[in-house]
């Protein structure tokens, strides 16, 4: 287990028990009660952690791993969703992707398709999220436009009125959208307010909504809607999302791909 993998195990123990204890850590891991410590300290550092005597809590009230502690989380699932989200992306489209890892995949995907690799634009790629729009800049084929506004250092997420005014006078074919939460009776959220006006808007100005999720997100609830059920085109997820599952979803109006 490397370094970065640890840390990312004992960043989400933390979430999941609220609080860690070097020892149980330790034992959790399969390392010395000396590597725990440095981890916790060094996470400290970093503000991603309070220490404590013998152990260690979450920072803050609100707990939010940055995205880049976020990547490995069920990759595998992932990496199949952003391969189906980006064959329903045709060249010359103008798409909007909001941030997260889901959608950091499906841009990572678009980049490397063949039928992508020239155009005058190829696409047209309009995001806020600063990671994205880092990666595909170097593609001279794809136009970016970046919205300005506030940046939120978890997400790499460009939000607040600054990024909205520039959305708002923008309309895209198809956006594709990470989500926290994705429920056939309360819709598309995610846990902050200002990410969800922005994905909202996004959805708003676009003629066609795809909700990038793996199947742990649906069925549940999140404090800050995106959209309805209905405003939704498409749902891609994986196939932990059951028959049974997927019916709700169907019968609001959604296509669902599992893959």
């Amino acid at each position: 287990m490397t370094r970065k993998e640890r840390w990312q195990t004992l960043l989400d123990l933390l979430v999941e028990r609220g609080g860690l204890e070097v020892e149980p850590a330790a034992e959790a891991l399969g390392v010395s009660a000396a590597t725990i410590r440095r981890d916790f300290d060094q996470l400290a550092e970093q503000q991603l952690l309070v220490r404590t005597r013998g152990g260690a809590v979450p920072h803050g009230v609100s707990y939010e791993l940055p995205l880049r502690y976020r990547t490995s989380r069920r990759a595998a699932e992932k990496h199949r969703i952003s391969e189906a989200v980006a064959a329903l992306i045709v060249p010359g489209e103008v798409i909007g992707l909001t941030g997260g890892t889901t959608t950091t995949e499906v841009a990572r995907t678009l980049a490397a398709r063949a039928d992508l690799a020239t155009g005058s634009p190829a696409l047209t790629v309009v995001t806020n999220a600063l990671n994205i729009a880092g990666e595909l800049v170097i593609r001279p084929q794809f136009k970016i436009v970046l919205t300005g506004g506030v940046a939120r250092p978890q997400s790499y997420e460009l939000t607040g009125p600054l990024a909205q005014g520039v959305l708002a006078q923008l309309t895209v074919d198809t956006a594709v959208v990470g989500v926290d939460a994705f429920d056939p009776a309360d819709g598309a959220a995610t846990r902050h307010e200002d990410e969800a006006a922005m994905n909202r808007l996004l959805c708003d100005r676009a003629r066609r909504v795809i909700i990038a999720a793996d199947s742990s997100k649906l069925g549940v609830r999140a404090f800050a809607r995106i959209c309805a059920t209905s405003s939704v085109d498409v749902l891609v997820t994986d196939t932990g999302l059951s028959d049974t599952g997927a019916r709700p979803f169907e019968a609001a109006g959604v296509e669902v791909v599992r893959v």
